[in-house]
């Protein structure tokens, strides 16, 4: 079994650099979202503009949400330790579970409110010009943002930092909206201004329950897409040397990827060429997937998924069937050498003799007889050096 994943140093260092890189444009974002929220509370409701008023609300969310986020981006960007071996990823993920629920309980709140004003038949007023000013800034400012926040979140690979981008893109949406409803209320159609005040908590609602639903498979460990999962399969297969893989398990932290896989390479080659096979067989999938953390690989001698469990305490250790071979056949010479095969249920025995051992009738039938043939027992071959 072998477990490789980056350097302690160099995960430090890229974690600092991602923590820095997501406070910044965070911070820029959160003065942008009080700035227009408080520019569209303000004029939705000095210019009669329900929707813009609660567009503004939605600004001010994305206030909250950036202090979520600056909060969990600086926990979740610590490195392994002692209690938390794989990192503390996982912050982040219960860090967009938060966002998207503060997103769908406001949204929720603000549709049922201005529903209730459309039914109730409250006295509706006509929006005035400043509005459309303020929808039209909050869509370039909030499209400007987006790009910005989400180019950043790719580059550190932060679901949470591109989950605050799309927050900022349903800001930039909603005000679309506002800008399209207040003309219509303005060319005579009154109330299409609470209906798209009703249709922005929509937006906000659908948002939140994306967030939390992608959260929520990620703490249940979903694994890759079916295609990933393949095409990882197919890098390992064509790696020579290896001749199955009969398991290829992944989960996600964020947006990084732990891996699980076992390979089945020929029983009679040594550890260590087994070791090299699963070294290319990493190279080769890290090159494909570039967010994979983590790969842990286990070689097997043969696919065990097509063989019943072994009874691992009714086969003997290699120092019980040398001491067996010794009491019964005399004490092997120190540079003689078992090699022990623990395949289907048996232990087949190879014995290399150096060419000066003094006891040439040393054979396979005799070890087999001295042994008493036991039903553990296989192939059994002697080689001597020459």
């Amino acid at each position: 079994m072998e477990n490789l994943s980056k350097s302690p140093a160099n995960l430090e260092r890229d974690l600092d650099a991602e923590k820095n890189a997501a406070s910044k444009v965070t911070i820029i974002g959160m003065l942008l979202d009080a700035f227009l929220g408080l520019v569209k509370v303000v004029a939705g409701t000095l210019f009669h503009s329900h929707a813009l008023v609660v567009d503004g609300i939605h600004s001010f969310t994305d206030v909250a949400s950036d202090w979520v986020v600056l909060a969990v981006m600086r926990l979740s960007r610590k490195g392994p330790d002692d209690d938390h071996p794989y990192g503390h990823q996982r912050i982040e993920t219960l860090g967009t579970l938060l966002l998207g629920s503060i997103l769908i309980a406001v949204g929720a709140a603000l549709a049922w409110e201005n529903t209730l004003r459309l039914f109730e038949g409250d006295e509706l007023f006509i929006p005035e010009w400043p509005v459309l000013v303020a929808a039209t800034i909050s869509v370039l400012s909030k499209e400007w943002i987006f790009r910005y926040t989400r180019h950043v979140g790719l580059k550190i690979r932060s679901d949470l930092i591109v989950a605050n981008a799309w927050h900022s893109r349903t800001d930039a949406f909603s005000s679309v909206v506002v800008l399209l409803s207040t003309i219509g209320a303005m060319l005579g159609v009154v109330w299409l201004d609470t209906v798209a005040a009703v249709a922005v908590a929509i937006i906000i609602v659908h948002v939140g329950w994306k967030f939390t639903w992608d959260s929520v498979k990620e703490l249940i460990d979903t694994g890759l897409s079916q295609e990933d999962t393949e095409k990882l399969r197919a890098i390992a297969l064509s790696t020579p040397g290896v001749r199955n893989v009969h398991e290829l398990r992944s989960r996600r932290m964020g947006q990084d990827i732990f891996l699980d896989v076992d390979l089945v390479v020929r029983p009679e080659i040594s550890v260590s060429e087994g070791h090299q096979i699963g070294l290319k067989v990493v190279a080769g999938m890290r090159e494909a997937l570039e967010n994979i953390q983590d790969i842990t690989f286990h070689i097997d001698a043969e696919n065990d998924e097509d063989i019943p469990s072994l009874n691992a305490p009714g086969l003997p250790s290699r120092e019980e069937i040398h001491t067996e071979i010794s009491e019964t056949l005399g004490e092997l010479p120190p540079q003689s050498r078992l090699g022990l095969h623990y395949l289907k249920k048996r232990v087949h025995l190879e014995i290399f003799l150096d060419e000066d051992y003094p006891a040439p009738e040393i054979t396979s039938q005799r070890v087999r007889e001295a042994l008493a043939n036991p039903p553990w027992l296989g192939s059994v071959r002697i080689w001597v050096a020459a």
